[in-house]
Parts: structure tokens; C-alpha cells; sequence
């Protein structure tokens, strides 16, 4: 994991980077990269920190808390995130901690997902080969965001991982670092 300080003074960020094999993932491994170039955010690999899948629960909970937006950064696998954020999820926002009797403590903080897929863009619409957009496959986390008091921030995707060119990566790079730095404002309405 990586933690650096913010020395800009603006909401600290926590990127939840759960790609089973980053080290041979050419967007996602960017994506961190420039991240943890920029240096004002923590970025926490879950994959290298659980091999076992035996989540720490109190220490991802402490995280949660320190930060005041969280970013989900995965592939799109089977129209979900991988396991183990899943598992991540299911452990970590349980019952009185992000929903429920005292279940308080994600209230007003912001969740934004950046995800990546293989198909074209146009493939993730009605009618297209996948039939759903993005905003419709990723419902389940923006109902987890509005159960646990969440404020649910429009997705970032990079569609058609195997056509990106190298200059169209450090474009979707910079955009990505600035979508987490809250200075590119991206439409719900766009998938």
C-alpha cells in the first residue's frame, strides 16, 4: 500500500485497487501508477495484501474512516467486480459499521468506481452485444453507497482495453487522476 500525505489539503483519497494479476494488467496498473505518481492519495492494492483472502477487517475499516472518498478501481469481470472485492465488501461494510443501528460511520463520504472492460463502449447499451450500460451493471455499488449514507459520484471507465493505444492510456491516465482529484466532472448520462 501506498500512503502519502496530501499536501494540498483537499478530502483524502483511498483507491481500492482489486485486480487479481495488476502486475500484468496494462490499464489498470496505469491507472494506479499515475496515481501513485501524483502522490496525494493511498493506494491500497487488496490483492497483494490478501493472497489468503483473510481480510483484516479492522484495519480496512480504519482506512475507511481516515478517508473521505473512496475510489473501487477493477475490471469488469462477469458484469461485477472480482471476488475478492466482493468478499472486501461483504466483511468490511457489515452491519453497524456502514448500514443499520449505528452504522453511521460512511455517512457523507463520497464512492466513485473506475473500471475497466474489454468490449467497445457501444457494446454496454440496449440493444448493444452486453444489452446494459455501465451506470445499469453497476447499480449494485451505488445502492451500497445509498445504504451505507454514501454520496455516489458518476463512474470512470476505460472500454476497449485491448484497442487502447499507449497515447490514448497516459490520456485516460491524466483523466483518471484528474476524476479523483475532483477536477473533471464526468455525466451519469455517459457510458
Amino acid at each position: 500500500m501506498s500512503n502519502r500525505s496530501n499536501p494540498s489539503g483537499s478530502a483524502a483519497t483511498l483507491i481500492i485497487v482489486a485486480h487479481p494479476d495488476l502486475e500484468t494488467s496494462r490499464i489498470n496498473k496505469r491507472l494506479a501508477a499515475e496515481l501513485e505518481r501524483r502522490g496525494n492519495v493511498t493506494v491500497h492494492r487488496l490483492y497483494e495484501t490478501y493472497p489468503d483472502e483473510k481480510i483484516d477487517v479492522a484495519r480496512e475499516q480504519e482506512l475507511l474512516l481516515t478517508h473521505d472518498r473512496i475510489v473501487l478501481q477493477f475490471p469488469l469481470f462477469w458484469y461485477s467486480s472480482p471476488s475478492l472485492l466482493k468478499k472486501w465488501m461483504d466483511d468490511v461494510f457489515e452491519l453497524g459499521f456502514a448500514h443499520g443501528k449505528g452504522g453511521d460511520k460512511l455517512n457523507g463520504k463520497e464512492l466513485l468506481i473506475a473500471t475497466s472492460s474489454g468490449g467497445a463502449q457501444s457494446m454496454y447499451q440496449a440493444g448493444g452485444f452486453h444489452n446494459y450500460s455501465y451506470s445499469e451493471l453497476l447499480r449494485p455499488f451505488q445502492q451500497s453507497a445509498n445504504l451505507a449514507g454514501m454520496i455516489y459520484r458518476p463512474h470512470f471507465v476505460v472500454s476497449g482495453i485491448r484497442e487502447v493505444s499507449d497515447e490514448q492510456l497516459e490520456k485516460y491516465a491524466a483523466d483518471y487522476a484528474a476524476y479523483v482529484e475532483g477536477r473533471l466532472a464526468l455525466s451519469r448520462t455517459k457510458d
